[in-house]
């Protein structure tokens, strides 16, 4: 997940893809947004001013997104929900075409130039090349830098300046959410393997593919086309994706006019006098399905439907390496309800509530909130516990307790007969297929793109900072494909650690002196 603070040094009057105030710095003169994936939307629920810029199918999705979340009342001992949206936005939402060079100004005698790149990694997820004042970094947002992907941007005429050394970026705020130097199948390997996977059952199989979130749309439209079939989604997934179509009201519109190419492919378009569908649907007599389990779908509650899952990549002793979670943004596209948790001390309250639980089921929902608490949305889902949108908005916390503690042995049985299934079924089909799919890019892969740019400095925009050390530093990671020496991450996670140090050793001797202070016994 991004944990990126917002600020771009070199333009320090705009924010990215963070939307709070920041202590000690004067509020932005602008704010870019890279797509709608929530662990980049932070402050925006509340946001006020100053103006948001996009990509248009950013602003389409975003002012239709909606979420549930619930919090933890111990006073009252409830469960309070709420529901946040972002359509207050709409007036503060600016869309930039892609691959536009558009000059905003700050203030008076302060502009800048920025330009939208695809970064193929969403529907209207976009890099920024941010240009003024002599500076110039790229902001990569969330990116899948496959390589095909890396030689189209060495050709773009707004990127060739910079990619044939003419000019240097002075950054790359670079999509380090994977740094392990192992290797990635393309998407289209991916969706290859998928393809020829579900070719081998029968005509009459039900699949269900589980798109958590944002960035699965090229699965949908190869599953579409390969077995002629449409894909069975939920109101809410129909909706978001109709909206990249255009403006409805607009009876001349045309392809050009949609706001992603995927948009026409997904829900279709007017060609002439005749409509043309798009590949997803609401009709649940099909054969491939992306629906939520709450609609009460057959396919979702068939014990014979075919699983399809997503994965990064497979080890070379062929363990998988499982996609859900990595790079945030998970459960974006479910209107499922969750409950938030703002802090550890909040979990250890609530942990607090489940008395005499046995050590193994405690020590499972602990570490299961304190992956929560890691996660880009600091929240669990409530569908997870077997609780629907369709239950009681506010829950008493002792049947929340009950609820959680259930749903632990239920999802520990699903994965003891999923493996079961899977591993009974070797000689015929099995009732899990997956696939890799990533939709972030590997290690070599970053390497190959900043390779391209050779900018001065990599500014690493993912950052596990509790475990960080010399050897995932952008000068290990990236210096011999930058001009730098010496990188200014480096250097501020460097003092970071040295004053932890210097807070440690002051509390130990702190310890030591009190210790040795105390009265010894006669």
């Amino acid at each position: 997940m991004s944990t990126f603070g917002g600020v771009v040094h070199e333009f320090p009057d705009i924010r990215v893809d963070y939307f709070r105030q920041i202590p000690g710095r004067r509020p932005p003169r602008a704010c870019f947004l890279s797509h709608v994936h929530s662990d980049h939307l932070v402050g925006l629920d509340s946001f006020k001013s100053p103006f948001v810029y996009c990509s248009p199918a950013t602003k389409e999705l975003l002012l239709r997104l909606e979420r549930y979340p619930h919090r933890l009342n111990f006073a009252s001992g409830i469960l309070e929900s709420r529901r946040v949206q972002y359509k207050h936005l709409k007036n503060l939402l600016k869309p930039i075409p892609l691959e536009t060079p558009t000059r905003i100004e700050l203030e008076p005698g302060n502009d800048i130039q920025v330009t939208l790149f695809d970064a193929n990694h969403c529907p209207g997820a976009v890099m920024f090349l941010i240009e003024g004042n002599g500076k110039a970094v790229l902001y990569t947002g969330d990116i899948r830098s496959e390589p095909w992907f890396v030689n189209n941007l060495t050709k773009n005429p707004f990127l060739v300046e910079y990619t044939s050394g003419i000019k240097r970026l002075d950054c790359i705020y670079l999509d380090t959410s994977n740094t392990d130097p192992v290797e990635f199948p393309t998407k289209a390997d991916g969706l290859r393997e998928l393809i020829q996977k579900v070719s081998q059952y029968p005509p009459d199989t039900v699949f269900h593919f589980s798109a958590w979130t944002f960035g699965y749309e090229e699965v949908w439209m190869a599953l579409s086309k390969a077995f002629q079939s449409p894909i069975h989604v939920d109101d809410y997934k129909l909706k978001l994706y109709q909206s990249l179509k255009g403006d409805n009201n607009d009876k001349s519109s045309t392809s050009g006019l949609f706001h992603v190419r995927e948009g026409p492919v997904l829900a279709g378009y007017q060609c002439g006098n005749a409509p043309q569908a798009g590949c997803l649907t609401s009709d649940r007599r099909v054969r491939f399905h992306s629906c939520e389990r709450y609609m009460n779908c057959e396919a979702t509650n068939n014990l014979n439907t075919v699983q399809i899952r997503p994965i990064i990549t497979r080890t070379k002793v062929g363990a998988e390496i499982a996609e859900v979670g990595v790079g945030g943004g998970g459960g974006d596209l479910s209107q499922r309800p969750e409950v938030e948790f703002d802090s550890e001390l909040m979990i250890d309250q609530f942990l607090g509530l489940f008395g005499e639980l046995g050590e193994s089921r405690l020590s499972e929902i602990k570490q299961m909130l304190y992956h929560s608490r890691r996660s880009s949305r600091n929240a669990i889902s409530l569908d997870d516990m077997g609780l629907h949108g369709d239950d009681q908005t506010e829950l008493k916390l002792k049947d929340l307790v009950v609820f959680l503690a259930e749903s632990i042995y239920k999802k520990k049985k699903k994965t003891f007969d999923e493996e079961v299934a899977y591993k009974t079924n070797e000689k015929d089909l099995p009732r899990v297929i997956t696939f890799p799919y990533s939709r972030h890019s590997s290690y070599f892969e970053l390497c190959h793109l900043v390779r391209v740019f050779n900018p001065m400095d990599v500014y690493p925009c993912t950052v596990d900072e509790k475990n960080w050390h010399e050897g995932v530093s952008m000068s290990h990671l990236f210096g011999p494909h930058c001009t730098a020496k010496t990188f200014r991450h480096d250097t501020e996670m460097r003092e970071l650690l040295a004053e932890r140090q210097s807070q440690r050793s002051s509390e130990q001797s702190q310890m030591v002196n009190s210790t040795q202070s105390l009265p010894s016994s006669p």
